[in-house]
């Protein structure tokens, strides 16, 4: 029984964990995650939903094999987790994820790959590594000092606690807390508007903030023309910088351009 489906419509790929009751990640969903990553690559698609269904979005990793394995199998089981997860982040589309319910351990880590997270008003968050002796394997701790700071993060790692998504939309976690009925439809249109923007150019913020991420601001200044002039050569920098001054010569608003990816 899959528990992943992923499909691509004009321009939007949807990836939609289907492992109920409490969509644990194990090694077939990575598996399909993993596939499903391959074709999204391959397709046309220009962003990327990533959502759950059931009441709650995933209670983290299935650790029921975990007790009977040793050091070196366990090491590549997250190991591989970690080269499919970092696929996910990588993809050099736009990622929105929609969170409801529960996102803990391993869904907390997935949820973090995405460059926007938008949660329902009832969504919890949290790390409970720490209950089981162990820690966040995945990334978990250090994406979150990443958005709210080492405060915070190291906190909610310690104590394992379950962080309400307004307290996460304070802390810079979350870009948007929304009603639980519209949280998927108005993750949907979101992503949907990004379908028809400058693709190129949003891969290039996200290659900046990958660059920052690593060096930090002297990196991403290393990089920054080497990522950005080549956007001067795409179809839609050439278009969205003619129409710009053909505007301002013209005294008039700049029209809103629909990007063709190129």
């Amino acid at each position: 029984m899959s528990h992943l489906t992923y499909s691509i419509n004009d321009r939007l790929a949807t990836i939609v964990l289907r492992n109920p009751p409490q969509n644990r990640l194990d090694r077939s969903l990575l598996e399909e995650l993993a596939q499903a990553l391959g074709a999204i690559s391959a397709g046309d698609a220009r962003a990327v939903l990533l959502r759950a269904e059931g009441p709650d979005f995933s209670f983290g990793g299935d650790i029921m094999d975990w007790p009977d394995m040793n050091v070196r199998e366990l090491r590549g089981l997250f190991e591989s987790y970690m080269t499919i997860f970092n696929q996910f982040e990588r993809l050099p589309i736009p990622v929105v994820a929609a969170v409801q319910g529960l996102c803990f351990g391993g869904g907390f880590e997935l949820a973090l790959r995405a460059d926007v997270i938008f949660a329902g008003e009832d969504a919890l968050f949290g790390h409970p590594e720490q209950t089981l002796g162990l820690v966040t394997l995945l990334g978990g701790i250090y994406r979150v000092a990443e958005r709210a700071g080492q405060a915070r993060a190291s906190e909610w790692a310690l104590t394992s606690e379950r962080i309400p998504a307004k307290v996460m939309l304070e802390a810079g976690v979350v870009n948007r807390v929304l009603p639980n009925a519209t949280l998927n439809e108005e993750a949907k249109a979101f992503a949907r508007t990004l379908t028809s923007g400058p693709t190129r150019a949003y891969a290039a913020h996200k290659a900046l903030l990958r660059a920052w991420r690593v060096g930090g601001i002297a990196a991403a200044d290393e990089a920054m023309f080497d990522i950005a002039l080549p956007l001067f050569e795409t179809e839609d920098g050439q278009a969205g910088l003619t129409s710009a001054v053909n505007a301002l010569k013209a005294g008039q608003p700049r029209p809103v351009l629909d990007f063709q990816g190129r």
